[in-house]
């Protein structure tokens, strides 16, 4: 079979013009194309009067030996890759052994213990907050009610922060094994829309994740799993070995049992498990501080982001809702980008911890909400802005969230400003055009008092840019909600070529809370990574 990419053809193209342009890149005819399939899908609105979908297609054509010596300079030609995934070890269905651990069940960990259970290793998920729908009624309890759980929102519980978010099954990371394609299929296989195995920039959307997170559930337990939720860990059992290194040999759960770690243990928490941070560092696991950003939330109506990209075609529905990109780097040697941008969503109350707000944003699977949402956040590093401690950056983000806080005026309020008093500098007092989503709700006020100088000084200048790149974007009347904190984890807890952390062996630190991540497809696929280093550490398999 042979990959055929970069096929452009017009937005509107009939059904049959992709045929006949695989037969004219080939330069084969009618009969020697059998079939083919497409493989993935994406759009070109460099240009908005002449918008291309652009195709990578499988096709199963006659004599594919002569097509392939003809086409050996088209580097957009070649045999379709082998994307099935192989199991590096596969236990017998009685195995009775050591049973792996998995802490954290969000997309890390979630995958860690789908990949050990199809292995046949049985593992017990551990999972502080509740599963996923009495954590959904939970985090509507916040939105609706300003009544946190701290064990159960939209950082924790079953799910991981992913659940609560746009859904955004893309990313940038080196994939040469294709194991994002093993994330895909398992979400088609627990009921997310085939079309995520095509689309450039899939996402399934909260609702959806809801109904697929409970099939994945079933799935592990069904293989043997088993899942343990409410059950925070909040120590670990240390043995010094002959040689003087250190080994994780037990946990001890908030409910105030110790689980002997007979096996490896799988640490696949999220970026705010900050009190197991702490605990951690405080039982000299190695941990390093590691860049993260911060900003906020801003919103424009989707129409306005619809039209400055997609101009006369939006709303075509091979277009769906636009998104966008954006960077810029400043005169104050900061960098300023958009973050988790949700086409059509919602900005939502994100913390996980009493008198301080996060925002984060979240679409459904339709995108059709009245806003488009994004974080507009600043790169930080440790170095240049909270040195001196491993944990300073959980710190800093602290500080900032207290301060929205108290901004917003309690019960978890958000402060909130208008783009044309942030640039003017001067606070604001009234809505104008653009509503802000948030709830519990906003209080208008200068987010200046939220976030350090040079944050604003580099936002300040950024959302003049960004307007020149997306017409509208600067509009006076757009609504910006503050803190956007939760980036990224502030923490990386260091391991090795072989996934154990450096200095603790039998600890397998992974995903986004570990560092080694970001976002939903990333953290699934280093779970599948340290899966299989678990399985192999095992079985004696190098």
């Amino acid at each position: 079979m042979l990959r055929i990419t970069e096929l452009k053809l017009p937005l509107n193209h009939p059904e049959e013009a992709l045929a006949a342009a695989i037969r004219e890149r080939l330069r084969i005819t009618p009969r020697d194309l059998i079939r083919y399939t497409v493989a993935r899908r994406a759009h070109d609105a460099r240009d908005k009067d002449d918008i291309q979908l652009v195709y990578s297609v499988d096709v199963t054509v006659k004599n594919e030996g002569q097509v392939l010596n003809r086409t050996k300079r088209d580097r957009n030609v070649g045999p379709t890759p082998d994307t099935g995934y192989r199991f590096v070890a596969k236990m017998p269905a009685d195995y009775a052994g050591p049973r792996p651990i998995v802490v954290g069940a969000g997309p890390c960990g979630l995958f860690a213990g789908l990949i050990l259970a199809q292995m046949g290793f049985r593992p017990i998920i551990l999972e502080r907050g509740k599963v996923v729908r009495q954590r959904t009624q939970d985090t509507w309890g916040l939105w609706r009610r300003s009544k946190l759980n701290p064990e159960s929102n939209v950082q924790f519980g079953e799910g991981g922060a992913g659940t609560f978010s746009d859904g955004k099954l893309w990313s940038q990371i080196k994939d040469p094994r294709h194991l994002g394609r093993k994330v895909l299929t398992e979400f088609v296989k627990a009921g997310a829309p085939q079309e995520i195995l095509t689309e450039a920039h899939p996402h399934i959307g909260t609702f959806r994740l809801v109904t697929m997170v409970e099939s994945m559930r079933a799935t592990v337990e069904e293989l043997g799993g088993e899942y343990r939720f409410s059950q925070r860990v909040d120590d670990i059992e240390l043995e010094t070995q002959a040689d003087g290194s250190r080994r994780l040999t037990g946990l001890k759960l908030s409910t105030g049992e110790t689980l002997a770690a007979d096996a490896p243990v799988v640490l696949a928490l999220g970026h705010s498990a900050r009190d197991t941070f702490h605990m951690l560092h405080d039982r000299g696991v190695f941990l390093e501080a590691k860049p993260f950003s911060v900003g906020v939330r801003i919103e424009h109506p989707q129409s306005w982001i619809d039209r400055a990209r997609f101009g006369a075609c939006a709303g075509h529905p091979d277009l769906g809702a636009a998104a966008y990109t954006l960077s810029h780097h400043c005169t104050n040697q900061r960098t300023v980008y958009s973050f988790c941008m949700c086409p059509g969503g919602t900005v939502v109350a994100a913390t996980s911890e009493p008198g301080r707000v996060a925002t984060n944003g979240m679409s459904q699977y339709s995108r059709n909400e009245r806003n488009a949402n994004s974080g507009i956040v600043v790169g930080i590093d440790p170095a240049r802005d909270y040195p001196g401690h491993p944990l300073a950056g959980i710190a800093f983000q602290r500080q900032l969230e207290e301060r929205a806080y108290a901004a917003g005026g309690g019960e978890y309020r958000a402060p909130a400003q208008l783009i044309g008093d942030f640039l003017a500098g001067q606070p604001s007092t009234a809505l104008r055009s653009v509503l802000p989503s948030y709830r519990p709700g906003v209080t208008l006020t200068d987010l200046s008092e939220c976030l350090p100088d040079f944050a604003i000084t580099a936002m300040r200048e950024a959302l003049v840019a960004f307007g020149r790149t997306i017409p509208g974007y600067d509009h006076p009347d757009a609504v910006m909600t503050g803190v956007e904190t939760r980036t990224s984890s502030p923490v990386r807890i260091t391991r090795g070529d072989d996934f154990q952390s450096v200095n603790t062996a039998n600890l397998f630190p992974a995903g986004e809370g570990a560092g080694y991540a970001g976002g939903i497809l990333s953290a699934a696929v280093d779970g599948i990574k340290v899966a299989e280093a678990v399985a192999r550490a095992m079985t004696g398999r190098v």
